[in-house]
């Protein structure tokens, strides 16, 4: 039989760009375990629980995550399954054409230090209209090409309807917990935390037990102009 992942290690693949193979569903038994060390660690209820893979995808659009251009890498279905991990995606500031020379690139130099990123400190905006549910900080910043501990900095919002929408390894929150946010509005930093190589934002959305693929309000995107002249 497969092994079930510790809680550890479980909320280090789900908080992080940490790519690791499907695991077998775990029994009753073994799910109330690792409920118990996931509340252990402090994390709201639902968060991190196995959720199935879904016999059809549904999706959810939110307002965009930076007002620079970005780029996300998206967890394939089936390849994780923690609630707020499956069907995420890692995001990450892009530059390198301030003028009508360059392309696209994620860091400026080596990408050594974290201030080479052009993600660095980004202001990281509400994802819906909703309210905030939970804030945990990690502390420590990790520095690029070295992974830390988790659990990573996270925030969650949830709205009306029930949909929850994590984001992960964020630093420096100008919200707490309660508080009614609304999409677009500045809630926190970008930061390098946790289970992360680099600094970026992980995105993950769920309702209940269904992960929702995340798709980006286009129309927001448009009237932004960092993200329409280049």
């Amino acid at each position: 039989m497969k092994k079930i992942l510790s809680g550890a290690m479980m909320l280090a693949v789900m908080m992080g760009s940490l790519s690791a193979p499907a695991l077998a569903k775990p029994t009753a038994e073994q799910q109330h375990k690792m409920d118990q060390q996931l509340k252990a660690m402090g994390l709201p209820p639902g968060l991190g629980r196995w959720v199935d893979d879904p016999a059809e995808i549904h999706q959810v659009t939110l307002a965009p995550l930076f007002e620079k251009p970005f780029a996300c890498s998206e967890h394939p279905l089936g390849q994780l399954h923690g609630a707020g991990d499956a069907l995420g995606t890692d995001c990450m500031v892009v530059g390198g054409f301030e003028t009508d020379r360059g392309f696209a690139k994620m860091y400026r130099g080596d990408g050594t230090k974290n201030t080479d990123w052009y993600g660095w400190h980004t202001p990281v905006h509400a994802p819906i209209d909703g309210v905030v549910k939970y804030i945990h900080l990690n502390t420590e910043t990790n520095t690029p090409g070295t992974m830390g501990k988790p659990p990573a900095s996270m925030m969650l919002f949830e709205r009306a309807d029930g949909v929850t929408v994590v984001y992960a390894h964020l630093t420096e929150p100008v919200v707490k917990v309660g508080d009614h946010v609304t999409a677009g509005q500045v809630v926190a930093i970008d930061g390098n935390n946790g289970v992360a190589r680099n600094p970026h934002i992980h995105v993950g959305a769920y309702r209940g037990g269904e992960p929702l693929q995340i798709r980006w309000d286009l129309r927001a995107m448009g009237k932004i102009p960092g993200m329409t002249d280049n």
